[in-house]
Protein backbone atom coordinates (compact mmCIF):
# COMPACT_ATOMS: atom_id res chain seq x y z
CA UNK A 1 0.00 0.00 0.00
CA UNK A 2 2.81 2.28 0.29
CA UNK A 3 3.97 2.71 -3.07
CA UNK A 4 0.22 2.77 -4.34
CA UNK A 5 0.41 6.32 -6.12
CA UNK A 6 3.57 4.86 -8.09
CA UNK A 7 1.77 2.30 -10.21
CA UNK A 8 2.02 2.93 -13.98
CA UNK A 9 0.56 0.74 -16.38
CA UNK A 10 2.04 0.26 -19.82
CA UNK A 11 -0.35 0.51 -23.38
CA UNK A 12 -1.18 -3.17 -23.30
CA UNK A 13 -2.10 -3.21 -19.45
CA UNK A 14 -4.43 -0.52 -20.06
CA UNK A 15 -6.35 -1.91 -22.70
CA UNK A 16 -6.63 -5.29 -20.81
CA UNK A 17 -7.70 -3.38 -17.45
CA UNK A 18 -10.53 -1.28 -19.73
CA UNK A 19 -11.89 -4.58 -21.26
CA UNK A 20 -12.21 -5.69 -17.49
CA UNK A 21 -13.94 -2.73 -16.75
CA UNK A 22 -16.05 -3.39 -18.97
CA UNK A 23 -16.99 -6.82 -18.95
CA UNK A 24 -17.84 -5.83 -14.97
CA UNK A 25 -20.43 -2.73 -16.81
CA UNK A 26 -21.74 -5.48 -18.71
CA UNK A 27 -22.35 -7.77 -15.94
CA UNK A 28 -24.14 -4.84 -13.75
CA UNK A 29 -26.09 -3.06 -15.92
CA UNK A 30 -28.69 -2.70 -12.95
CA UNK A 31 -26.53 0.01 -11.59
CA UNK A 32 -26.18 2.00 -15.16
CA UNK A 33 -29.34 1.01 -17.15
CA UNK A 34 -28.87 4.65 -19.03
CA UNK A 35 -25.01 4.78 -19.78
CA UNK A 36 -23.46 3.42 -23.13
CA UNK A 37 -19.98 1.65 -22.50
CA UNK A 38 -18.73 3.02 -26.13
CA UNK A 39 -18.80 6.31 -24.47
CA UNK A 40 -16.89 5.60 -21.13
CA UNK A 41 -14.77 3.72 -23.13
CA UNK A 42 -13.53 6.31 -25.37
CA UNK A 43 -13.38 8.73 -22.34
CA UNK A 44 -11.21 6.00 -20.51
CA UNK A 45 -8.69 5.80 -23.41
CA UNK A 46 -7.74 9.56 -23.52
CA UNK A 47 -7.01 10.01 -19.67
CA UNK A 48 -4.48 7.17 -19.06
CA UNK A 49 -3.96 8.59 -15.52
CA UNK A 50 -7.16 8.11 -14.35
CA UNK A 51 -7.37 4.22 -15.22
CA UNK A 52 -4.76 4.23 -13.62
CA UNK A 53 -6.57 5.48 -10.09
CA UNK A 54 -8.56 3.09 -11.39
CA UNK A 55 -6.77 0.42 -11.52
CA UNK A 56 -5.27 1.12 -8.11
CA UNK A 57 -9.08 0.69 -6.58
CA UNK A 58 -9.07 -2.59 -8.21
CA UNK A 59 -5.34 -3.51 -6.87
CA UNK A 60 -7.00 -2.60 -3.36
CA UNK A 61 -9.63 -4.65 -3.42
CA UNK A 62 -12.99 -2.27 -4.68
CA UNK A 63 -13.73 -4.04 -7.89
CA UNK A 64 -15.08 -0.38 -9.80
CA UNK A 65 -17.99 0.14 -11.62
CA UNK A 66 -20.10 3.17 -12.54
CA UNK A 67 -22.35 4.48 -9.85
CA UNK A 68 -23.69 7.30 -11.85
CA UNK A 69 -22.89 9.69 -15.00
CA UNK A 70 -23.03 13.37 -13.79
CA UNK A 71 -24.76 15.04 -17.01
CA UNK A 72 -23.97 18.58 -15.44
CA UNK A 73 -20.51 18.09 -15.72
CA UNK A 74 -20.20 15.82 -17.88
CA UNK A 75 -18.01 12.83 -15.99
CA UNK A 76 -18.62 9.26 -15.10
CA UNK A 77 -18.63 8.29 -11.63
CA UNK A 78 -16.78 5.28 -10.68
CA UNK A 79 -17.38 3.43 -7.02
CA UNK A 80 -16.20 0.51 -4.77
CA UNK A 81 -18.52 -2.14 -5.58
CA UNK A 82 -16.79 -4.73 -3.86
CA UNK A 83 -18.89 -7.24 -1.46
CA UNK A 84 -16.84 -5.91 1.67
CA UNK A 85 -14.83 -3.00 2.26
CA UNK A 86 -12.04 -3.42 0.17
CA UNK A 87 -9.62 -5.47 1.62
CA UNK A 88 -6.45 -3.47 1.14
CA UNK A 89 -7.78 -0.70 2.59
CA UNK A 90 -8.67 -2.08 6.29
CA UNK A 91 -7.55 -1.14 9.72
CA UNK A 92 -7.14 2.34 9.31
CA UNK A 93 -7.70 5.37 11.27
CA UNK A 94 -10.23 8.05 9.48
CA UNK A 95 -7.05 10.92 9.02
CA UNK A 96 -3.98 12.11 9.57
CA UNK A 97 -4.60 13.90 12.36
CA UNK A 98 -6.43 10.72 14.05
CA UNK A 99 -3.30 8.51 13.05
CA UNK A 100 -0.95 11.27 14.63
CA UNK A 101 -2.87 11.68 17.96
CA UNK A 102 -2.62 7.70 18.32
CA UNK A 103 0.44 7.07 20.50
CA UNK A 104 0.16 2.89 21.03
CA UNK A 105 -0.99 -0.03 18.33
CA UNK A 106 -0.89 3.01 15.61
CA UNK A 107 -2.25 1.75 12.51
CA UNK A 108 -0.46 1.45 9.20
CA UNK A 109 -2.30 4.42 7.88
CA UNK A 110 -5.44 6.35 8.19
CA UNK A 111 -7.99 6.42 5.21
CA UNK A 112 -7.93 9.59 4.04
CA UNK A 113 -4.14 9.26 3.44
CA UNK A 114 -4.67 6.14 1.43
CA UNK A 115 -7.51 8.00 -0.21
CA UNK A 116 -5.17 10.34 -1.63
CA UNK A 117 -2.45 8.24 -2.37
CA UNK A 118 -4.84 6.22 -4.45
CA UNK A 119 -6.44 9.57 -6.19
CA UNK A 120 -10.03 9.19 -5.40
CA UNK A 121 -12.78 10.91 -2.88
CA UNK A 122 -14.11 9.27 0.22
CA UNK A 123 -17.17 8.32 -0.34
CA UNK A 124 -19.93 10.89 1.56
CA UNK A 125 -23.22 10.00 3.39
CA UNK A 126 -24.98 10.53 -0.10
CA UNK A 127 -22.82 8.21 -1.76
CA UNK A 128 -22.81 5.35 0.44
CA UNK A 129 -26.35 5.46 0.89
CA UNK A 130 -26.60 5.35 -3.00
CA UNK A 131 -24.37 2.92 -2.91
CA UNK A 132 -26.37 0.74 -0.93
CA UNK A 133 -29.37 1.19 -3.06
CA UNK A 134 -27.87 -0.39 -5.63
CA UNK A 135 -26.96 -3.67 -3.85
CA UNK A 136 -25.96 -5.66 -0.29
CA UNK A 137 -22.74 -3.93 0.41
CA UNK A 138 -21.01 -4.20 3.79
CA UNK A 139 -22.63 -6.88 5.64
CA UNK A 140 -19.67 -8.23 7.63
CA UNK A 141 -17.83 -5.41 7.36
CA UNK A 142 -17.93 -0.95 7.58
CA UNK A 143 -16.81 2.11 6.03
CA UNK A 144 -15.64 4.85 6.50
CA UNK A 145 -17.09 7.86 5.22
CA UNK A 146 -16.76 11.31 4.67
CA UNK A 147 -17.47 13.09 8.33
CA UNK A 148 -18.98 16.79 8.50
CA UNK A 149 -16.36 19.15 9.86
CA UNK A 150 -18.24 20.19 12.62
CA UNK A 151 -18.62 16.49 14.02
CA UNK A 152 -14.88 15.76 13.01
CA UNK A 153 -14.20 19.00 15.18
CA UNK A 154 -15.28 17.05 18.16
CA UNK A 155 -13.01 13.73 17.17
CA UNK A 156 -16.05 11.96 15.96
CA UNK A 157 -16.30 10.12 12.37
CA UNK A 158 -18.82 8.69 10.33
CA UNK A 159 -18.91 4.64 8.77
CA UNK A 160 -21.81 3.12 7.67
CA UNK A 161 -22.67 -0.51 6.97
CA UNK A 162 -25.60 -2.87 6.14
CA UNK A 163 -27.38 -5.23 8.45
CA UNK A 164 -30.78 -6.76 8.72
CA UNK A 165 -31.35 -5.42 4.78
CA UNK A 166 -30.54 -1.58 6.14
CA UNK A 167 -27.94 0.78 5.85
CA UNK A 168 -27.15 2.19 8.82
CA UNK A 169 -24.64 4.67 9.66
CA UNK A 170 -22.84 5.41 13.04
CA UNK A 171 -20.12 7.32 14.62
CA UNK A 172 -16.43 6.42 16.37
CA UNK A 173 -13.54 8.22 17.74
CA UNK A 174 -11.43 8.72 14.58
CA UNK A 175 -8.38 7.06 16.50
CA UNK A 176 -10.09 3.69 16.13
CA UNK A 177 -9.57 1.18 13.37
CA UNK A 178 -10.21 -2.21 12.94
CA UNK A 179 -9.72 -5.07 11.35
CA UNK A 180 -13.03 -4.97 9.23
CA UNK A 181 -13.51 -1.26 8.89
CA UNK A 182 -11.88 0.34 5.70
CA UNK A 183 -12.99 2.51 3.04
CA UNK A 184 -14.71 3.39 0.40
CA UNK A 185 -13.87 5.79 -2.96
CA UNK A 186 -15.29 7.31 -5.98
CA UNK A 187 -13.26 8.70 -9.09
CA UNK A 188 -14.95 11.15 -11.46
CA UNK A 189 -13.87 10.70 -14.94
Amino acid sequence: MKNIEEIKLDNKSIKEFIKLLELRFLENMHRHPQIDWVNVENRLEKNRNLVEIIYRMEKTGGEPDLIEYDEHNDKYIFCDFSIESPSGRRSLCYDLQAWEKRKKNKPISDAHTVAEKIGIEILDENWYRKLQSLGDFDFKSSSWIETPNSMRKLGGGLFGDKRYNRTFIYHNGVESYYASRGFRGLLRV
